[in-house]
């Protein structure tokens, strides 16, 4: 039922919204896991992916870049990710997830999807793949 107030249908609100009931509670597994939310993101777009610079994986995780370079060092040092010399560019460094890192968000990256196939179950296949491919459209991949 329209109630006529802006953010009911405003795409960024709605986005949000989305967002929020997604991931509020699948946080409780994250927090039990000893991670903070950006450190989930981190393991996560690093666990199946080649090594990032700390900008690009800044800008996976919707992170500024010196607080990623922070953090970056911090789960260094807990033995989570690794940093690598680019071989094409000595310049750059990389970041990697380490054995124990991919370990520690296995668990969560497999509760990740079944928390987002509870959270889909009321939409038909056509609809997940439109909306999958809609979000896309809207977020595109650099």
């Amino acid at each position: 039922m329209a109630t006529g107030r802006f953010v009911d249908d405003y795409l960024g609100y709605l986005l949000g919204q989305a967002n929020h009931a997604l991931y509020k509670d699948f946080d409780a597994h994250v927090r039990a896991a000893g991670l903070s939310s950006i450190e989930w993101r981190v393991l996560a777009t690093l666990h199946d992916a080649q090594p990032l610079t700390v900008s690009q994986l800044a800008h996976e995780v919707l992170a500024k870049q010196p607080t990623v370079t922070k953090l970056v060092q911090r789960m260094c040092d807990q033995g989570w990710l690794a940093l690598h010399s680019d071989a094409r560019d000595q310049r750059c460094t990389l970041v990697a997830a380490t054995a124990a890192g991919k370990r520690l968000v296995k668990p969560l990256v497999e509760e990740a999807k079944r928390h987002e196939s509870r959270m889909l179950r009321s939409l038909g296949a056509t609809e997940k793949v439109a909306l999958r491919k809609l979000l896309q459209k809207l977020a595109p991949q650099s």
